[in-house]
């Protein structure tokens, strides 16, 4: 087993949760304690340990994000009309990675950012690296012409476990597609409750 799958799985030990609702995850199969020798008893969260596992399982679905890059969203959050925590999700679902693996050319976050820090993946025509990319509406996303016969994406274009949502349009065969609209949160399809007005209590504090 790969340290990349062994922190996945860390992550949703530690949360209890199937963060990606995967088959694979060990809580399916029973494994609740969270990470170390003897696992740790729950006890009944406070306020803001309740706040902080809204902020780490946001986090850890888009790819465990490192602390200072959520706090730069969070504060775009802020600065941008609306409501916060919607404009949060929207900020999270236009990352790059996030649209590569939303549009199934990747079977997990982690695997997008891959692609994207490789090289595999185009904003328009033109290759993008960036895997924090902000994609825009109508912005046609793809897999280079080379890398689309890699094994790993066409696996997750084939997948039956997850749909492409429907701000999103998508060409498998062409291996591309178009972010159509920026996602309200009912919109977005997560495994598990997310609940980012949490993220923002926690971060308002």
């Amino acid at each position: 087993m790969t340290k990349r799958v062994e922190a996945k799985y860390k992550i949703n030990r530690r949360l209890g949760v199937n963060l990606w609702g995967r088959s694979k995850s060990p809580l399916n199969k029973g494994h609740e304690n969270p990470p170390g020798q003897h696992g740790q008893r729950r006890k009944k969260p406070s306020d803001f340990g309740t706040q902080l596992m809204a902020k780490q399982k946001l986090k850890g679905y888009y790819g465990n994000i490192g602390e200072k890059q959520f706090r730069r969203l969070y504060d775009e959050a802020v600065r941008r009309r609306g409501d916060t925590s919607e404009n949060l999700i929207e900020l999270l679902e236009r990352r790059l990675d996030a649209v590569i693996y939303r549009m199934k050319f990747a079977p997990t976050p982690f695997a997008a950012r891959q692609l994207c820090n490789h090289g595999h993946v185009q904003v328009n025509g033109k290759r993008v690296n960036i895997a924090s990319f902000q994609v825009r509406d109508n912005d046609v996303v793809g897999i280079k012409e080379k890398s689309r016969d890699m094994a790993l994406i066409l696996e997750a274009a084939q997948s039956p476990e997850r749909d492409v949502p429907d701000y999103l349009s998508v060409d498998h065969k062409d291996m591309k597609g178009t972010f159509v609209r920026a996602p309200k949160l009912p919109d977005v399809p997560y495994p598990v409750q997310m609940e980012p007005n949490l993220v923002v209590e926690f971060y308002s504090r």
